[in-house]
């Protein structure tokens, strides 16, 4: 049975993640305007350090609350399965609802592991110092090699760690309410397994390709984050630039805060996609053995499967075209975007037409 506490879980989580992307969201503007106010202050002279250590705090403590909700969310949603698991006897996704919140707590652990990433790369640096990149440069690294590399890795870790949020977020958010709001109550309750299902390969499949969707998911959307900031533009990513203390302060400040957010758009959304491919094969290829052994066939060309094809296609010549052919931004971001349609055609589009063998426990 459905219990009260499952209720609770599902509703809290929803909160959770709701009250987590409105700071998120808070967070990337004050981002961008401190970005442009900076360039503006420094141009001018008029550059206020103690202003930026209140907006250095201020942004920090955000971030800080951000990371905190998602913990709280991921172990709602973490709870939730598990009491699931505990209640049916068998892993939690074996509908609709389940596989949905499954999805939701992906995205949150990819978040967090994105978050922790790039701490990584900026935990060495001064949160103040940071935001004031010019007088890092010009005081603590004299134009040198070493200097340029900090910096710009530094920077693009803020970006990406402050950004990440608020995809992850409403990505999450809107799977979670989908979920708990939108489908019939019996879809919400746990039941017993069909014969079908009743295999351990069930965990092994089915957790890798839903993984493998948040990823994919994920990174689609940074692609198309990419698209909107760059109006659909080609940009060059790779400026040339001298390693003097003067040319450093205006590649990092004349490009301005719609560069380096599309450098970092594009460069997460590969590193995403390039963990999100490889899950995809293995779930496809765990999937073909373990059709084989229930239905006695590897492949059937079942609607689920033939989409799940389509979609490792789409990705396959995403990863070909940047490895490959060296393209980056508009070109790969552009194959992407189609990849985010086919990624949902496959988890959730094929389930609604209720055919196939990957029918059970779905809309019909």
């Amino acid at each position: 049975m459905y219990s009260s506490f499952e209720i609770f879980l599902a509703n809290f989580s929803f909160l959770i993640l709701f009250i987590s992307m409105i700071v998120y969201w808070i967070q990337a503007s004050n981002f961008q305007t401190k970005n442009e106010s900076t360039l503006a202050g420094f141009e001018n002279g008029s550059f206020n350090i103690l202003n930026w250590t209140f907006i250095a705090k201020k942004i920090f403590n955000l971030k800080t609350i951000g990371t905190i909700l998602t913990l709280l969310a991921n172990a709602s949603l973490f709870c939730l399965l598990i009491l699931r698991w505990k209640e049916s006897g068998h892993f939690p996704l074996s509908n609709l609802y389940e596989s949905l919140m499954f999805l939701s707590w992906s995205l949150t652990v990819i978040h967090l592991t994105i978050e922790m990433s790039f701490s990584s790369i900026t935990s060495g640096v001064n949160n103040e110092l940071l935001l004031r990149d010019p007088l890092r440069v010009s005081l603590l690294h004299k134009g040198g090699d070493i200097g340029v590399k900090t910096i710009e890795n530094s920077k693009k870790g803020v970006i990406a760690s402050r950004l990440i949020g608020s995809i992850t977020a409403p990505s999450a958010l809107f799977t979670n309410a989908f979920a708990t709001f939108s489908l019939p109550k019996e879809m919400q309750e746990a039941s017993p397994l069909v014969p079908a299902l009743q295999s351990n390969w069930l965990m092994m499949h089915v957790t890798v390709m839903i993984l493998s969707y948040a990823a994919l998911i994920l990174g689609s959307l940074l692609s198309i984050g990419f698209l909107v900031i760059t109006n659909g533009k080609n940009i060059n990513l790779n400026p040339n630039f001298e390693t003097s203390t003067k040319s450093i302060v205006q590649f990092n400040y004349n490009e301005g805060y719609r560069g380096n957010l599309a450098k970092t758009l594009d460069n997460l959304s590969y590193r995403v996609l390039g963990v999100g491919f490889p899950l995809l094969t293995i779930g496809i290829l765990s999937g073909a053995v373990w059709a084989n052994e229930a239905w006695g066939s590897y492949w059937s060309w079942d609607p689920k499967e033939t989409w799940a094809l389509l979609t490792w296609l789409v990705f396959a010549i995403y990863l070909h075209t940047r490895l490959t052919k060296g393209w980056e931004g508009r070109k790969p971001a552009l194959i992407a975007s189609l990849g985010f349609v086919t990624v949902w055609i496959c988890f959730l589009g094929v389930n609604l037409i209720g055919e196939g063998l990957h029918s059970y426990g779905w809309f019909s």
